[in-house]
């Protein structure tokens, strides 16, 4: 049998079928009928099945260290936050929240702190990645609204993709967008980003600008359409307000295209090309995520993009418009229930005290919060200052995730009180938790997300709930009963939260706000357990959804028109100095999600990128005497990344390196980013600059590398500079490196692994080899080498998969490879693990396109994420 759910990754909000056999989901496939993906699931998704299961997950609540019952854990919590308001008022506690809990879970948490505890200091790592993209459509429109839809992505005839690389990162909308591409050969795609990422193998134009110029180029833009005269005199007159202020500063700064061009370090070719097509073309989309968001001027970088629009009235009607994609499931659930602490609940604000009334009269609220509470980043820094002595952490990772994570340790260490729930048995911010409270997760969740296109989708329970865990608004509720709230928080189900939720989306609304679906006010568990995806608003009027908004012209301000925010220039705060003269830019990789917690439990994930990495210009590189493969030390003064050299073209600009964001002290002994990044924040939206840090370059020149591989992954982290975990089939590799001599193998194995059983050594060479069994079975293997030389691992996998390894078996243990297997190169597509050397041979065989790949190989013909690689194959190889 199967069961249609919704995916848990990137804010597509793709809907997938479950195979479910018993207690078991045996296979994942995408939903046909989900308007987001029409059937195709990326890597990750389609791995799904793979990260679930008992082992790793927090089966239990823990208190201290000690399993309890969940009576005692909940007392914990209940007389913890009690206590604490008690003796040092509301605000000294707080909630720090996730993008992947679900809409039912983010409403009955901000029910519970805003409206009982009386303090709005609830934050979501959603302020990490699109607080910005909120502040400037609201300073806007007057409300949270993305005005397009996905199908605006086929019908536009000019696509401006900025600060996105969507081919690794929300690869089933690329897909829909490269579909498109072949059906209207004249739909151009521009990409602005300064790296040449995957996400450009479908662009007629890439402006690969100077980091931190993005306000400054849609400046110039503005300038250019005045100057051009394809300004919409009508719409600006009938629709906006504030235009003439805008276009001042902007003409001011910008008066010709050369002051653009030198300003973002674009070629002045290449920006008279983007500019002349947005001037001439009435469908445009200007499509962006990150790299417009994570910046000191995120807010402004949005309103930019949003002038460009509302000066051509370039919005409200089919393949137009300012679209914000989320990089969440739930990123805009959250934003709906007032995730954030400068919001309430409904898409309503403490600025408007009418509003506050509003919604404490609806929650019979007596304690009702009334203005704004902590942004994450001044969460974490109150916290460590003794200001917030309570801290309730939900499926997120900030030690991680949050810039100067460093500080963040800190201050979990220093808090009184740190409860963390989570569906993960060990995390980085776990360790650091007096109350573990085991959370339901994927498949076993049940409730709504909301996609980056306003869809509510429904994520149901396919799975009872591992070992002892709760869902999210069911273990809120129960704390919030024990503290004196039984009334307001007596649910049973999570339909009658989502039903309370969609009453006060309409509770004297009468369409003064954008956000209402109060045609489900009454909606009965069978109803919502049968809920199709529907785009908000959901009114009587509207009892379908709504694909765009704004087709009336008509906006959610006080004069019901549209404003022009003017937009200055201001450089990003994290700027080289002599002592850190690199510009650091961090994201996503294809196969990975956040801080790995859920994608790290598949082998499958770890195969495009298996370690942290460092991507070099070729020329900074040459500088620095660093080679393909390399380690890299990248550091500041709060503190250090290592990660391997990937020795790039003019893919990526000289002066600049990108490091992932996924890896955690878990994965690696080096590899949390978020230490490098400062506590720089954009000063409207709160939102960290997490693509302009400011670093020190320099080879780490280990005096050994080598690799282990083990059957059992290690309990305790081995005594090196430099490690990294990637989990195998049946095993474990570790690779290794340190700054300090090995002097004695045998004796550094006994020590750390056992004791040894076969051993090669070649004190010439800097040589070592040695592996140790447990009877008949092998259970570590570990080898001193150059990096280069590390040869394909999967024979030596396949001897740790064996119960029993032959006699003749052992003979070839520290050889590595065995005598039968090829090496498949670098894997490129995941989903049918096709490696780069049969792809090299498929084409010298005569396959000359992407299509003819697919039909030998299978690559790229699931998800399409490895089609831009392909194509660089064929380049290369053609």
């Amino acid at each position: 049998m199967h069961k249609t759910t919704t995916c848990p990754y990137c804010g597509v909000g793709c809907g997938v079928n479950a195979e479910i056999s018993g207690n078991e989901v045996t296979g994942v496939k995408g939903d046909k009928e989900h308007p987001a993906n029409f059937g195709r699931l990326c890597v990750k998704g389609s791995s799904l099945h793979e990260v679930l299961g008992q082992s790793g997950r927090l089966l239990n609540p823990i208190v201290d260290g000690e399993q309890v019952s969940w009576d005692d854990a909940l007392e914990t919590v209940a007389d913890g936050f009690k206590r604490t308001v008690m003796e040092h008022g509301p605000d000294s506690v707080a909630l720090y929240l996730s993008g992947q809990i679900l809409t039912e879970d983010y409403y009955v948490a901000n029910k519970f702190i805003k409206g009982f505890i009386g303090t709005a200091n609830v934050d979501t790592n959603s302020r990490l990645c699109m607080a910005s993209a909120v502040v400037g459509y609201k300073r806007a429109f007057g409300s949270d609204t993305v005005p397009c839809c996905y199908e605006d992505l086929e019908l536009t005839d000019l696509l401006v993709m900025v600060g996105t690389n969507a081919a690794w990162n929300h690869p089933i909308l690329y897909q829909r967008i490269q579909k498109a591409k072949k059906a209207n050969p004249d739909l151009k795609v521009v990409v602005i980003d300064p790296r040449r990422t995957a996400t450009c193998d479908i662009a007629d134009l890439h402006l690969g600008l100077k980091p931190g110029t993005d306000s400054e180029l849609f400046a110039g833009l503005l300038s250019y359409l005045a100057q051009a005269g394809v300004l919409n005199g009508q719409y600006i007159e009938s629709n906006t307000e504030g235009f003439e202020a805008a276009l001042s500063i902007a003409q001011s700064q910008f008066p010709d295209l050369q002051t653009v061009a030198d300003f973002c370090d674009i070629r002045l070719a290449d920006l008279q090309d983007f500019f002349e097509s947005f001037a001439n073309t009435e469908k445009v989309i200007t499509f962006y995520s990150q790299g417009v968001n994570q910046s000191y001027s995120g807010s402004d970088n949005a309103n930019a993009i949003i002038n460009c629009h509302l000066a051509t009235g370039r919005i409200g009607y089919e393949g137009a418009g300012p679209f914000s994609i989320t990089g969440q499931p739930n990123a805009m659930g959250g934003r709906e229930v007032g995730g954030l602490a400068n919001q309430m609940a409904a898409h309503m604000d403490f600025k408007d005290k009418t509003a506050v009334d509003r919604v404490a009269r609806f929650w019979n609220a007596e304690n009702m919060a009334q203005q704004d509470g902590l942004k994450a980043v001044d969460m974490f820094q109150a916290i460590e200052e003794g200001k917030i002595k309570a801290i309730w952490i939900m499926g997120t990772n900030p030690a991680v995730s949050l810039p100067n994570t460093d500080q963040v340790v800190r201050a979990l260490e220093a808090c009184p009180l740190v409860v963390v729930s989570d569906c993960i048995g060990d995390t980085d911010t776990l360790r650091y938790a007096n109350v573990c409270l085991p959370a339901t997760g994927w498949s076993e969740k049940n409730g709504t997300v909301t996609n980056s296109e306003r869809r509510i989708s429904r994520q149901r329970s396919i799975l009872p709930p591992s070992g002892q865990a709760k869902h999210d608004w069911w273990i809120i509720s129960e704390v919030a009963k024990r503290m004196g709230y039984q009334e307001a928080f007596n649910y049973d189900h999570p339909y009658q939260v989502f039903a309370e939720h969609a009453a006060l989306s309409g509770f004297e609304n009468n369409g003064t706000r954008d956000f209402d679906i109060s045609l489900f006010e009454d909606i009965d568990e069978k109803t919502y357990d049968a809920l199709t995806p529907v785009q908000w608003p959901v009114t009587k009027e509207a009892p379908y959804g709504t694909a765009r908004m704004f087709t009336d012209g008509k906006f959610f301000t006080p004069s019901g028109k549209a404003q022009f925010v003017p937009v200055k220039s201001s450089a990003p705060v994290q700027q080289p100095t002599e002592e850190t003269p690199y510009i650091l830019n961090t994201g996503r990789i294809r196969d990975q999600w956040h801080t790995m917690a859920i994608t790290g439990r598949t082998p499958r994930l770890f195969q495009h990128r298996d370690e942290p990495f460092v991507e070099i210009n070729g020329a900074d590189a040459a500088d620095l005497k660093v080679l393909e493969g390399d380690l890299i030390r990248v550091s500041n003064s709060q503190g250090e990344f290592i990660g391997r050299a990937r020795v790039l073209g003019d893919e990526q600009r000289r002066g600049e390196v990108f490091v992932p964001m996924h890896w955690n002290s878990i994965f690696s002994s080096k590899g949390r980013m978020g230490v490098l990044i400062e506590p720089v924040t954009d000063p409207f939206s709160g939102q960290p600059e997490s693509k302009h840090g400011r670093v020190k370059i320099e080879p780490m020149n280990p005096a050994w590398q080598g690799w282990l591989m083990c059957r059992n992954a290690l309990e305790t982290d081995l005594p090196v500079e430099y490690w990294s975990k990637v989990p195998k089939p049946g095993a474990t590799l570790y690779y290794l490196a340190d700054s300090i001599d090995l002097e004695n193998g045998i004796d550094w194995c006994k020590q750390h692994l056992g004791e040894v059983d076969i051993w090669l050594e070649d004190k010439g060479s800097n040589s070592f080899r040695a592996a140790g069994l447990a009877g008949e079975k092998l259970e570590w293997a570990f080898f001193v080498m150059p990096y280069g030389q590390i040869p394909s691992t999967k024979w030596l996998e396949e001897m740790f998969e064996k119960t029993e390894v032959s006699l003749d078996e052992r003979r070839y243990l520290l050889s590595v490879t065995g005598c039968e297997l090829e090496d498949p190169g670098e894997l490129i597509c995941s989903c049918y693990q096709v490696g780069s050397n049969a792809i090299e041979d498929a084409i010298s065989q005569g396959c000359k396109s992407v299509e003819a790949l697919g039909a030998k190989l299978k690559c790229g013909t699931n998800c399409g994420s490895c089609i831009p690689e392909l194509n660089a194959l064929l380049a290369k190889q053609l």
